[in-house]
């Protein structure tokens, strides 16, 4: 078993891809038509390159939807992002002006700290002590 998409609700697809991808790093996988799921949808893949998963963006259609965005998981951090050049990752991700809601720091697991996507959502950047 693998554990292959995750939901992520957003309010637009496009801007959504351009800040995975541009100031994120991640590689868009697929941006299709959706017509079955009704007009405007698409199917929007993004994925650190590896693709081991990914996420599915998923704009929001309904106002349970809009109210969700960014706060998908009740303010704690939710989604966990491991890379194997932590600081390499850290650095880009600051360029692209990236909030960053604590300094990187050394823990027992490996250096960890946590960011917000663009609509607010909280995120570990992590690197495995291994």
């Amino acid at each position: 078993m693998r554990l292959g998409l995750t939901t992520l609700v957003v309010r637009d697809y496009d801007e959504a891809i351009q800040f995975f991808v541009d100031a994120v790093g991640f590689e868009l996988v697929s941006d299709e038509a959706d017509e079955a799921q009704g007009e405007g949808r698409r199917w929007v893949v993004v994925a650190p390159p590896g693709r081991s998963s990914g996420l599915l963006l998923a704009r929001a259609d309904t106002p349970e939807q809009l109210a969700v965005i960014g706060n998908q998981t009740g303010g704690r951090v939710g989604f966990f992002l491991y890379s194997s050049d932590f600081h390499g990752q850290y650095a880009r991700m600051r360029a692209a002006k990236v909030e960053f809601l604590d300094a990187p720091r050394s823990e027992p697991y490996g250096m960890v700290c946590v960011w917000r996507d663009l609509y607010g959502n909280r995120w570990d950047l992590l690197e495995d002590r291994a």
